[in-house]
C-alpha cells in the first residue's frame, strides 16, 4: 500500500491525483490486478471523471452546490454536514483495473481527490491486488 498526501487550499475543490496514483502503482510493481484508491475522511471523496477540460470539475462542484445543502437544518454540531453529504454522494473510493502495469483509465479520465471541508491536509490510500 502507498499513501498519497493531499493538501487542499479551498473549502471545496477537485485535485487531480492521477499521476500520483500511477506512480504508486508503478512503485507497488503490480502488472495485473485491481487498484483501490480510498480516502479515510468523512468530508472528502474520490472520483473518476474527465480531466481534459477543467470546466468539468467546476461544473460538478456547481451541481453539488445547487443541491442547496447549506440551507437544511442539521443536528450535527460541527457545521459541516453538507460536506458529509457530498462525501457520501460521491463516495470514498474508486477501483481501476491494472493491465500490463498501467491503469486502464479512459482517454479523458482522471482520478480526483474531492475536498468538501477544506482547506486541510488529507490522505489517500492506494492498494493493489
Amino acid at each position: 500500500m502507498k499513501i498519497i498526501s493531499v493538501k487542499s487550499v479551498s473549502t471545496e475543490e477537485f485535485i487531480d491525483i492521477t499521476g500520483q496514483v500511477m506512480a504508486a502503482v508503478k512503485e507497488l510493481n503490480k502488472s495485473e490486478g485491481l487498484c483501490c484508491i480510498y480516502t479515510p475522511h468523512t468530508t472528502a471523496a474520490v472520483t473518476i471523471n474527465e480531466n481534459a477540460d477543467p470546466s468539468v470539475k467546476r461544473d460538478i462542484l456547481a451541481g453539488l452546490r445547487s443541491l442547496n445543502l447549506e440551507n437544511v437544518h442539521y443536528l450535527h454540531a460541527e457545521g459541516n454536514s453538507p460536506a458529509h453529504i457530498k462525501s457520501s454522494l460521491v463516495g470514498a473510493s474508486e477501483m481501476v483495473i491494472i493491465d500490463k502495469g498501467k491503469l486502464q483509465l479512459g482517454t479523458w479520465q482522471g482520478i480526483y481527490f474531492c475536498e468538501f471541508d477544506g482547506p486541510r491536509s488529507r490522505k489517500v490510500y492506494v492498494s493493489v491486488s
